[in-house]
């Protein structure tokens, strides 16, 4: 408990000067706060051990992908305000920056392109096209994300583990 209010938003950040615009994103920053402390501290008995990620994963991307479209796609969001949220650790700048490349336009963590962390030094199961797949069609292990291949995604996004997708 001690270290999760260490690294809550509202302990960490008071004392640092805002840029222009905090304001703008405050409220729904600490509602992604929120919600990522409730999926950490949810029950996850029944679940797979790595099941019990899943929601934390998808709340890593909800919350970057907030920022993304504020400041790449509406520009609502200053570049004092994004480096401000890159340097405190709000926002994972490696995911961001390869949303920007073609081919990742919705990739759902950078667990998923990560080839060491494999048994076989390839990407994960969510990186193959969802029509390209044989047999029966199962989340990522690690990530719970079931396609976030471009042109797979539902409204925007990747497929995850709690989507239609058959």
């Amino acid at each position: 408990a001690l270290s999760a209010l260490a690294m809550s938003l509202r302990v960490r950040l008071p004392s640092k000067r805002k840029p222009e615009g905090w304001s703008l994103i405050e409220a729904a920053l600490f509602e992604f706060e929120d919600r990522m402390r409730e999926a950490i501290n949810d029950p996850h008995d029944g679940k797979r051990k790595a099941e019990s990620n899943w929601p934390i994963h998808r709340l890593h991307w909800e919350r970057n992908r907030y920022i993304y479209d504020l400041y790449y796609k509406q520009q609502k969001i200053s570049r004092d305000l994004y480096d401000f949220l890159v340097r405190e650790k709000i926002v994972d700048a490696a995911l961001i920056s390869k949303w920007r490349k073609p081919g990742y336009e919705i990739l759902c963590s950078m667990a998923a392109i990560q080839k060491g962390s494999t048994n076989f030094g390839t990407t994960s199961i969510c990186r193959v096209p969802l029509a390209q797949r044989g047999g029966q069609i199962m989340p990522s292990v690690t990530t719970g994300c079931v396609s976030c291949v471009s042109g797979d995604g539902i409204d925007g996004g990747p497929v995850w583990w709690t989507d239609p997708y058959t």
